[in-house]
């Protein structure tokens, strides 16, 4: 990934810089977001044609990601996303206890979480688990029962 260009120029602050620096981001969200609130969508485990959680949790991690933009140095910024986009439903999973249908909603929604960002993301056990704070050996047991749980309920 290139450096990003920092700084500010043009009239009032708002030239140059900034407007190279939101194409940018524009750039990548039209690249990102799909996945991304897709991701989303199997966390809360709404419908697809309506999720208005996972929209508000994508809406979040992306301005999560604009704000730190200038600072991602060399960072991708799919990831760092994915992750706000984790830890903001993890500190929500309150909210998210039931599910509102489709096979991942019979998981809790811890389970769900290690399940999407292992299987569907693809990331690292050891990734998974620093994200969430966890030991390696309990995400392992966790997806591995929660794979379980979904085989015997299809």
């Amino acid at each position: 990934m290139r450096e990003r260009r920092t700084g500010r120029s043009g009239r009032n602050g708002l030239g140059g810089e900034d407007a190279y620096r939101t194409r940018e981001f524009h750039a990548f969200v039209a690249g990102a977001a799909g996945r991304l609130l897709h991701t989303a969508t199997l966390l809360t485990t709404e419908p697809a044609h309506r999720n208005p959680r996972a929209q508000a949790l994508l809406t979040a991690a992306l301005a999560h990601t604009y704000a730190q933009w200038d600072r991602l140095r060399g960072e991708d910024p799919y990831d760092v996303t994915r992750s706000e986009l984790a830890t903001r439903f993890a500190r929500t999973a309150w909210r998210h206890h039931r599910g509102l249908g489709g096979v991942l909603s019979a998981l809790t929604p811890q389970e769900r979480l290690i399940v999407v960002l292992r299987l569907y993301e693809g990331v690292a056990e050891e990734q998974t688990a620093a994200l969430l704070g966890l030991p390696e050996e309990r995400v392992r047991a966790v997806c591995a029962r929660s794979v379980s749980a979904l085989r015997a309920a299809s």
